[in-house]
């Protein structure tokens, strides 16, 4: 079984929504303050850790056939749904200040890199 997170699509979808989370955190931070900044690093962090969910739930099936495969990326992405379901969830249940434009702009933002990411050939090297 190969490392979850060792693979290079991975890896760059993650490298790619961090760094967005971040850059979207501090220009939210300087446009909306500490709520604004914290906003936008959940709305990333959602999507970052539903990543890491996808992985892992990839990594751990050992599909023997092309249909197996299939089963597997369903279920590895039906699991990311419901992480991010959840998660969503929580920050608007449990966070009352959050700033809602920036937090699913950030959010957003992470779900469309997280195609991108993975269709990038030129850092396929890195």
């Amino acid at each position: 079984m190969k490392a979850p997170l060792s693979t290079k699509p991975i890896r760059r979808v993650l490298r790619w929504q961090a760094a967005a989370t971040v850059v979207i955190a501090v220009i939210a931070g300087l446009w909306q303050g500490p709520h604004g900044a914290l906003s936008a690093a959940l709305g990333g962090v959602v999507n970052i850790t539903s990543v890491v969910v996808y992985a892992v739930v990839l990594a751990v099936s050992n599909p023997a056939s092309a249909g197996g495969t299939v089963a597997a990326l369903f279920r590895a992405e039906a699991c990311k749904i419901l992480v991010i379901i959840l998660q969503l969830w929580l920050v608007l249940v449990n966070y009352k200040e959050v700033v809602f434009v920036v937090f699913f702009a950030s959010f957003v933002i992470t779900v469309l890199l997280f195609r991108m990411a993975l269709l990038d050939k030129e850092t396929e090297g890195n």
